[in-house]
């Protein structure tokens, strides 16, 4: 999503192009960060996989909403577009070419030419399934090594997204990649899982206990260690399963350790930090985003006067186009009509208040938590000092810190604009989660990643954030 304009000018310019497209783009924000469309076949299909290179390395070739994109190991990635002579790579997410072009053998025959590199498709053990929660009949999948030696299960759960996991988890070969196995899932609503789209923690973390079960039955005496991996929304709903149903770990990346109503507060802040403004800007910033949490905490129906009154009140500064927050900015565009009558459609039960805390600091089950130290959505700054008091209180948790990465742990590039373009994964981001899986420990160094906790003595980078 684009940052707001930094001029009051363009802000005067988007804010009345917004309103004439007001409901339209209500549909599209209202999605809080949900992103892609049910998957459709599409060119490149057979040749998702993992691919061993000649090298001794790995390449992951996975689908995209309109492609293929790779990835290795280390985090590296590029866009596939399918041309004359290949596939041609752009880096990272960037629309730059990197030189990299992409040779497949017959689909049958599992062969790619990576950059001049031969490989060939690495063979994996996977058994679909379905399985029921609540009466909902959802879909999964397990994907294990090749062999019959016990290995650790990872339960990967979504975020708020709304496509396939089946479809485009990555994750579910990277680890089996890694010498871990995942099961993946399509939750509630998505790719070929029935039920209805809902952001309700407690709900969805019964859902992944039931993967948990279905995961436990395919594995059988495979499975060495099992837990839940959660990112960004499933760093909330990981915890809740955990607390439920008894796992040896829990991973969580680029989630928090604060409520959803916290997590809208401390963007705006952090935000208008970066934007320049200082505290007196700041506080009256704050006025419109709690405003706007009174709004969608009640479920559109209460403080909608209130909020269009405080906005008013600020609308003509020039720091108000830099008013973002998490959710406050879907509302700015919007007239009171439109909040209460769009409003009604999206009640997807959030938990807006709940706080996560009393619910960690119960959970004995080993936890490591990845953080994003610029992630200017969901900013990490008060779930890293919470964690911090967890581990000085002795409880069973390690964070590790990457200072330059960003929501969904990449590192990115900064357009003139101000819009954020991400080019690749934090390095030892993978292997990170993949050690921490098989050992419940951290061994060696992870890229830049700044690591603190229950686990820390095991790795070579043990110091607080900068």
């Amino acid at each position: 999503m684009p940052l707001p304009s930094e001029h009051r000018a363009a802000h005067a310019a988007a804010r009345t192009h917004a309103r004439k497209i007001a409901i339209e783009a209500w549909v599209l924000a209202l999605t809080l960060l949900l992103c892609g469309a049910p998957a459709v076949a599409q060119a490149g299909d057979c040749h998702v996989g993992t691919y061993a290179l000649a090298d001794g390395s790995i390449v992951d070739i996975g689908r995209t909403d309109d492609g293929l994109r790779w990835r290795d190991a280390d985090g590296r990635t590029g866009k596939l577009t399918d041309g004359d002579g290949g596939w041609r790579s752009t880096f990272g997410w960037t629309d730059r070419p990197d030189g990299i072009v992409v040779k497949f053998g017959d689909c049958r025959a599992g062969t790619i030419d990576f950059g001049g590199r031969a490989g060939r498709a690495v063979p994996y053990d996977v058994r679909e399934t379905t399985f029921e929660s609540h009466g909902t009949m959802l879909h999964g999948r397990l994907v294990l090594p090749r062999g019959r030696a016990p290995v650790p299960v990872v339960v990967l759960l979504q975020g708020s997204e709304r496509h396939s996991a089946r479809d485009f988890d990555p994750l579910q070969r990277l680890f089996p990649a890694l010498g871990v196995g995942a099961f993946v899932y399509d939750k509630r609503s998505t790719g070929a899982s029935g039920g209805d789209y809902t952001q309700d923690f407690s709900l969805l973390a019964d859902d992944a206990i039931a993967a948990l079960h279905a995961a436990r039955r395919l594995a059988g005496k495979r499975v060495a260690r099992i837990g839940f991996q959660g990112p960004s929304q499933g760093g909330w709903v990981a915890p809740i399963a955990a607390g439920r149903e008894r796992v040896d770990f829990v991973i969580v990346s680029f989630g928090l350790a604060v409520s959803v109503l916290h997590e809208d507060r401390e963007a705006m802040e952090f935000q208008m930090k970066l934007k320049g403004h200082g505290p007196d800007v700041i506080a009256r910033a704050l006025e419109i985003g709690d405003a706007a949490a009174r709004v969608f905490e009640s479920g559109f129906t209460e403080g909608i006067e209130k909020f269009d009154a405080v906005r008013a009140r600020y609308r003509d500064e020039p720091w108000y186009a830099d008013v973002r927050g998490n959710f406050t900015w879907i509302l700015l565009p919007l007239t009171p009509d439109q909040i209460r009558t769009e409003g009604a459609k999206f009640r997807w039960g959030t938990p807006f208040a709940y706080d996560p805390l009393p619910t960690l600091e119960r959970l004995d089950v080993p936890q490591l938590w990845v953080v994003a130290g610029l992630d200017v959505d969901a900013p990490s700054g008060d779930t890293v000092r919470r964690l911090d008091g967890l581990i000085a209180n002795g409880r069973p948790v390690t964070r590790a810190i990457y200072p330059s990465a960003e929501h969904g742990m990449t590192e990115f590039e900064t357009a003139a604009s101000g819009e954020r373009v991400s080019t690749r994964y934090a390095a030892g981001y993978f292997r990170l989660m993949a050690d921490f899986a098989r050992h419940g420990t951290l061994r060696g160094a992870y890229g830049a990643a700044q690591i603190r906790g229950a686990s820390a003595h095991d790795a070579m980078i043990a110091r607080p954030p900068r």
